[in-house]
């Protein structure tokens, strides 16, 4: 399936920074390995339900359906 350039809206992996960019919007780590550890906790409250929500797009998922594979 075709993608635009520079359209981060569409691809699934921008969605799941933004997640995590709004989780840590308020830490201040004081050093990498904090900042480690604080995404390393995100990373463990993912779900499958979780990620379904952040990258379930409905016009991703339709148009993925229409698709001839």
């Amino acid at each position: 399936m075709f993608q635009q350039p520079h359209t981060p809206e569409s691809n699934p992996i921008e969605q799941v920074w933004q997640y995590f960019k709004r989780g840590l919007r308020w830490e201040l780590p004081k050093n990498l390995d904090e900042l480690r550890s604080l995404i390393s906790k995100q990373l463990e409250q993912l779900t499958k339900e979780v990620i379904k929500s952040i990258v379930g797009r409905a016009y991703i998922l339709e148009a993925l359906s229409v698709v001839n594979v």
